[in-house]
């Protein structure tokens, strides 16, 4: 059984993403070895699942042990984690990068419009220092759809970031500064003028560059340096192909083909309430080929309008570069 593209991104209401999450749930239960183990594990039958709860999430450690793909088709590319010395990274194998390009471009012109309106600064040092970053890729296929000759990346070269920003300031052109956190407020501390038209974009991360800091306080830093209302998010990791998005004060929504559900941090099996902190479980239906349903080791809390909030991780989970830690 293989899926059209549109059978995920056309989602237009949540009768229809429960519909769907549930045929692809079936899907990769039948065509996942390592999934059809896990829920087999659980005793898990899928024809008897009729909700989302019912739903088995893997763990998300086991990306860094197994081949998480649906059949035995060869990857067209494969993402891996960041991590500290000596640790095992995450692989991601993806069949169908296009699925990847589809998921990213359409979220992020749901939240923002056309990529066209935009000069795109790219702050990510530590991820352009090392291969496979699935962010990486995100935001060079960005750039390149800008058509814009401003947009590119930018590595430790702050002062000319600088020079740009006030270039672009000055062609009232609308921008967006997306970076890891440590490169912003290193970016912050030369920054001697408040920035007009510019969305900035923190993508989390200190990777021990700094210390680590509650998001609340990163970002009144931020917005008082760069002289703005609110410090943008996004929320995405190599085990996912989509992303969430925070207009502000870290709360983030979803696109209709992805879903946070909050497990109880006692009984992984069992949910919380809106408003209780528990583990995110993320339904991505854009993993189609490998799975949609990540038991990730954040920390967070759901609210009744589907946003929710990352309040920090487990603490035995190892740090990575694409989570930012909050007490």
């Amino acid at each position: 059984m293989e899926f059209e593209k549109d059978f995920i991104f056309s989602i237009r209401s949540p009768e229809e993403f429960h519909e769907k999450t549930l045929q692809i749930f079936r899907y990769q239960y039948n065509g996942n070895p390592v999934y059809r183990a896990f829920c087999d594990h659980l005793k898990i039958n899928p024809k008897t699942v009729s909700q989302l709860e019912g739903i088995p999430f893997l763990p998300i450690q086991f990306f860094k042990s197994k081949k998480i793909v649906v059949g035995n088709s060869n990857s067209a590319i494969t993402f891996t984690s960041s991590g500290t010395t000596g640790t095992k990274t995450s692989e991601h194998h993806v069949l169908d990068v296009r699925l990847y390009e589809e998921s990213f471009l359409k979220a992020f012109e749901l939240f923002y419009g056309p990529v066209t309106n935009f000069c795109i600064l790219a702050l990510l040092p530590s991820y352009l220092d090392r291969q496979g970053s699935s962010l990486i890729y995100m935001a060079d296929s960005l750039i390149k759809k800008t058509n814009h000759p401003a947009s590119g990346f930018y590595l430790d070269n702050l002062n000319d970031l600088k020079s740009q920003l006030i270039a672009l300031q000055n062609a009232e052109k609308k921008v967006l500064l997306i970076g890891v956190s440590f490169a912003l407020l290193d970016l912050a501390q030369i920054m001697d003028f408040p920035l007009k038209n510019t969305i900035v974009m923190e993508t989390g991360g200190m990777k021990g560059r700094r210390r680590e800091m509650i998001r609340s306080e990163l970002h009144s830093i931020l917005k008082a340096s760069f002289g703005v209302e609110h410090i943008h998010s996004e929320y995405g990791m190599t085990e996912l192909l989509s992303q969430a998005y925070s207009y502000g004060k870290g709360i983030f929504n979803c696109p209709p083909w992805m879903k946070i559900l909050i497990r109880d941090t006692e009984d992984p099996l069992s949910y919380q309430k809106f408003h209780k902190t528990g583990g995110m479980n993320i339904v991505d239906l854009a993993n189609i080929n490998s799975c949609s349903f990540i038991a990730t080791q954040d920390l967070g809390k759901r609210y009744p309008d589907g946003s929710f909030e990352v309040l920090g991780r487990f603490d035995h989970a190892d740090v990575r570069g694409c989570n930012l830690m909050v007490l």
